[in-house]
């Protein structure tokens, strides 16, 4: 069996010669993954207010089903922190049997969104945004899992975590079980940093195994009492739902839960899919097929009642530092889930929570990366600050809230950027021109206003408003400039106006005709200025045609060159 699932997930990545090459790498990393979900699946269970064993289950569908599927190579799925929240206050209104109809539905929406492929929208994600998620992860997780690491039980969220961080501390130093504890983590933190440097094929050990090794024996030393993992029956735990759950689906109550838990574990996992792209050089994420993955895995822990899926960043990240290749690491980490959980509780009881809890204190400092953000200084300081809010944010609140308003604020500062609008100023004589170039949108029309008034103040009877190089003119821009020169015209000013695009200016009657020169009818077009050959005088000239003087209130452009001898400006007045 497991000879076939090798063969499955790795055919696809250099045949024979790859998956042997990449095999004993992929079985190491797989156990690092299952080291650090264990926890994760336990502590997500607690905090959604089921029982422990329906996060395990969900982990083992996170890496036997989603994890089988080609969507993405090293994603890691399982029960996530980012929606604990939203399902402990759906279980405590409507109850846990509830709880598998409302996530089955929610795989079935993912799976037609997948196959109607809006999955890669999610692609389009600013690297800032990117970064300041995980950046926005790592953080609370390193301050939640100080807790555990201690023996404790952290506050709530994540600035109560961070408040109660002195607290702790005191406790610790009169506390001599809960100082073991974390000397345990403080050990599994410094061998998670140091391990790669040790020579030989000791080193290719993962750090997190070795702690793990460790650990157990000093767990198993006379006089120290450590908390370890303790882990009930799964087969129990399973809720399939009945007739009675699926009649509760004409309440709107549960509609509205099926639609938000399908939006925010579509988002979560898509965003997570876009950030571990980054994180590796491998094959890049398959979005639609993801979200199918995704839907497939829902679907099952619904039938099974358990808590629901989307792909986790510290598991992913987990699964790529460990140097995994393909797929078959995400999905042997289920199958140790499972093996452990029914045949080998007893050895999941010797593992010291504060181990486990130093191995997720490393991965939440390597999703913190706290060196890209002078990086990011140095290299853009627009993105920078939409990091640190995207960061700030999610730490604040939560990880949708915090992506989502990274987005927004990316999208700002692009449209910011685009908006780049050169208006330039000068008098002449009689005249006091105002010359714009570039993009003028919303965002500019302060600038625009400020430069119109300027010339209004001038006191020059005549005005002329070339926007001929502005390559966008949004309507709010266009808008203003024609009720500023409607204005200027009320009050007896001349108003030159080149609109972009066109040959001559616009006609400010909106007749689609230009004025014409002085005594010539308003209907009538302007006519072209005859360009003969070089050197040769037009044939049949008899009189020039009834171009506008100087005093004419329109102006237009002509963009033909001029001969040689005449020194006449395009600008014909």
């Amino acid at each position: 069996m497991l000879g076939g699932l090798v063969r499955k997930v790795t055919g696809g990545a250099g045949g024979k010669a790859g998956a042997k090459a990449d095999l004993a790498t992929d079985i190491t990393a797989s156990l690092v993954v299952f080291l650090v979900a264990l926890p994760l699946c336990i502590g997500v269970a607690v905090a959604s207010g089921v029982p422990a064993e329906l996060g395990i289950i969900s982990g083992v569908i996170g890496g036997l089903v989603v994890g089988a599927v080609k969507g993405s190579t090293l994603q890691v799925s399982g029960p996530a922190a980012g929606l604990a929240a939203l399902v402990a206050e759906t279980v405590a209104d409507v109850g846990v049997a509830m709880l598998g109809v409302i996530v089955l539905f929610s795989g079935f929406l993912q799976i037609v969104l997948g196959l109607v492929k809006l999955g890669r929208m999610f692609q389009a994600t600013s690297v800032a945004v990117v970064q300041g998620m995980l950046a926005g992860i790592g953080v609370p997780l390193m301050f939640s899992q100080v807790y555990p690491m201690a023996d404790g039980k952290a506050p709530g969220t994540a600035i109560e975590n961070m408040a109660g961080i002195p607290g702790l501390l005191a406790g610790i130093l009169t506390n001599p079980q809960a100082m073991i504890a974390t000397l345990l983590g403080i050990v599994t933190i410094v061998l998670s940093f140091v391990w790669k440097k040790v020579p030989g094929p000791v080193g290719k050990i993962p750090a997190a195994l070795v702690a793990v090794g460790i650990g157990m024996v000093v767990a198993a030393l006379p006089g120290v009492d450590v908390k370890t993992l303790q882990v009930g029956n799964l087969l129990a735990s399973v809720n399939l739902p009945g007739a009675e759950q699926f009649a509760a689906l004409t309440d709107g109550a549960i509609i509205t839960a099926i639609l938000t838990f399908t939006v925010i574990a579509s988002a979560e996992s898509l965003f997570t899919a876009a950030a571990v792209d980054r994180m590796h050089s491998g094959p890049r994420t398959r979005y639609n097929t993801e979200l199918i993955a995704q839907g497939a895995g829902n679907t099952v822990a619904g039938i099974l009642g358990a808590l629901p899926i989307t792909a986790v960043v510290a598991r992913s990240s987990a699964n790529v530092q460990a140097g995994a290749k393909t797929r078959l690491s995400r999905t042997l980490h289920g199958l140790w889930l499972l093996a452990f959980a029914l045949l080998l509780p007893q050895v999941l009881a010797l593992i010291p929570i504060s181990v486990l809890a130093g191995v997720l204190v490393h991965s939440g400092w390597k999703l913190f990366a706290p060196a890209e953000f002078p990086k990011m200084w140095r290299q853009d300081r627009g993105e920078f600050a939409v990091m640190t809010l995207t960061t700030l944010v999610i730490v604040a609140t939560a990880l949708l809230e915090g992506v989502l308003f990274g987005v927004a604020a990316g999208i700002v500062l692009a449209a910011l950027r685009m908006s780049q609008t050169v208006i330039r100023q000068h008098m002449e004589e009689d005249t006091a021109k105002v010359v714009m170039a570039g993009n003028a949108t919303f965002l500019r029309l302060p600038k625009v206003i400020e430069a119109l008034e300027a010339a209004a103040a001038s006191g020059k009877p005549r005005i002329r408003l070339d926007l001929t190089g502005v390559t966008h003119l949004d309507h709010a821009c266009r808008n203003q400039v024609e009720e500023f020169t409607a204005q200027q015209r009320g009050l007896g000013l001349r108003v030159e106006l080149l609109m972009p695009g066109e040959a001559k200016p616009a006609d400010p009657a909106g007749s689609g005709t230009a004025a014409s020169a002085e005594g010539a009818p308003a209907t009538t077009k302007l006519p072209r200025r005859p360009v003969a050959a070089m050197g040769e005088e037009p044939a049949g000239a008899v009189e020039p045609p009834p171009w506008p003087t100087a005093d004419a209130e329109w102006f237009y452009l002509d963009t033909r060159p001029l001969p040689e001898e005449q020194s006449r400006s395009p600008l014909v007045g």
